[in-house]
């Protein structure tokens, strides 16, 4: 690697997204800070159709506020019982400041009559790079599993407590976080983009 770039910037202000991150590309050797790292406020308009176009639009307002390369991920909970809610409006379900305790229960209350597959449910995410001469690269990932009967679970944050996962026997909110960081949507889509990062920075 050749290391042109002295930072990489990943447009999130979420601690525990970083933390994720940090875990999952350990072997970069530029440093990945948080816009929060980069004393970056930006409210930015997230008006996508798919976690694709918002990761774009993140990237690349970051990327054209700070002149760096700059990745955004854009994630959530599709739940097939409620048509893929609260999919591209994950953050934003019931208002930005609800806590997730109660958006979950509000998710399993709306799934009180569904049973065994009906309870289908995966978290999704798109991760974006935008390069500052333009250039840009996505990634995609998912994990599957199904909607619990409450939350279970003190690790990781947001819905995870509620997704919970069959062949594991456990939601992903009790999965120690390198586990987790090997299978989950995140993870999936984030060691797919350092793939192909390795031959760009």
């Amino acid at each position: 690697m050749s290391n042109i770039y002295d930072k990489i910037i990943f447009a999130t202000t979420n601690e525990g997204k970083m933390n994720e991150i940090r875990m999952i590309m350990k072997d970069c050797n530029i440093p990945i800070i948080s816009l929060k790292d980069a004393g970056i406020r930006a409210d930015i308009v997230e008006d996508g159709a798919t976690f694709e176009e918002n990761a774009i639009i993140k990237a690349k307002a970051v990327m054209e506020l700070t002149g760096c390369l700059t990745l955004a991920d854009d994630s959530g909970l599709e739940v097939d019982y409620i048509n893929k809610e609260p999919g591209v409006y994950s953050a934003r379900y019931m208002g930005e400041d609800t806590p997730y305790s109660v958006k979950n229960q509000s998710i399993i209350d709306r799934l009180k009559d569904a049973k065994g597959e009906q309870r289908s449910a995966r978290f999704v995410c798109a991760i974006a790079a935008c390069f500052p001469d333009g250039k840009i690269l996505t990634t995609y990932g998912t994990i599957e599993g199904e909607i619990g009967y409450e939350e279970r679970g003190e690790n990781g944050f947001g819905y995870d407590p509620i997704l919970y996962v069959p062949k594991y026997q456990q939601t992903t909110g009790e999965m120690a976080a390198e586990f987790k960081n090997e299978i989950s949507h995140r993870g999936i889509a984030l060691r797919k983009m350092w793939e192909k990062l390795k031959s760009e920075i």
